[in-house]
């Protein structure tokens, strides 16, 4: 199972979107078997498969405080053959409280512990992570062997991604050197001059951007939301849906 962290800690840069999009991807293209943890306490992947519920109990945060989970216990059945589901809700955010105040064990790996025994059950796992940099996201950094990044070029987002590869650094050296920053994956693109600056200004500095981008299609993609599916199989033709169609088969080509 490879584990990709989608992450970014600017908010409103499809990181749902994309994680959602890529699990129906992976599974409807390349016919794989797929995790998707919703590693947010607003719970919006949930929502997306129709498996929120803020009285659930079995999500995310029993990984978090449960020393010898049973993971199974947490994983759901989504309406996809291929995709199965860990949720989330507010129980995330105490959960990391009172993980962040234990005093014994180490608190960074939990998640990689509590997955390590369904690995050989899926092809692939996608975490959709919250803008934080809580004790939930590095233990789903320290559980990746990857990390993609969508990204909105403004200056706001530029300036936190400085931030967040500096802790992606921190995780590679203290708890996971097999972390891999596969690169920047624009979102909401546009093509004028602000993108095409934002692009290579990201490349003068060395970070890796994603040849791929997903182009703007606000309209369909939050009509998607209501619907309560991924954007790709509510408008099959529409530009955000092709462009991920793109990514994820490019992203299986390069990677395997």
């Amino acid at each position: 199972m490879r584990t990709i962290s989608i992450i970014n800690l600017k908010g409103g840069v499809c990181k749902t979107t994309t994680s959602v999009n890529m699990a129906y991807a992976l599974s409807e293209l390349g016919d794989k078997r797929v995790l998707l943890i919703d590693n947010d306490k607003q719970g919006n992947a949930s929502k997306t498969f129709n498996l929120y519920d803020p009285e659930d109990e079995n999500t995310i945060a029993r990984a978090m405080l449960e020393k010898d989970l049973d993971v199974r216990e947490i994983i759901k059945k989504t309406k996809y053959e291929k995709i199965d589901m860990v949720t989330a809700n507010m129980d995330l955010l105490s959960a990391n409280f009172r993980t962040t105040a234990q005093i014994a064990g180490r608190q960074q790996t939990k998640f990689r512990k509590a997955f390590a025994p369904i690995r050989d059950e899926y092809d692939y796992c996608i975490i959709d992570n919250a803008p934080d940099i809580n004790m939930n996201i590095v233990n789903a950094l320290v559980m990746s062997e990857e990390v993609i990044v969508p990204i909105v070029l403004d200056q706001y987002a530029l300036d936190g991604l400085e931030i967040l590869i500096e802790q992606i650094e921190q995780v590679q050296d203290e708890y996971n050197e097999a972390l891999d920053f596969s690169g920047c994956l624009i979102t909401q693109y546009q093509k004028n001059e602000l993108n095409l600056q934002g692009i290579e200004l990201l490349k003068k500095r060395g970070i890796p951007v994603f040849e791929q981008y997903i182009r703007r299609t606000e309209k369909k993609v939050h009509e998607s939301t209501f619907a309560k599916m991924p954007v790709m199989e509510y408008s099959v033709r529409c530009g955000a849906s092709q462009d991920y169609r793109k990514f994820v088969l490019q992203y299986l080509e390069e990677s395997e």
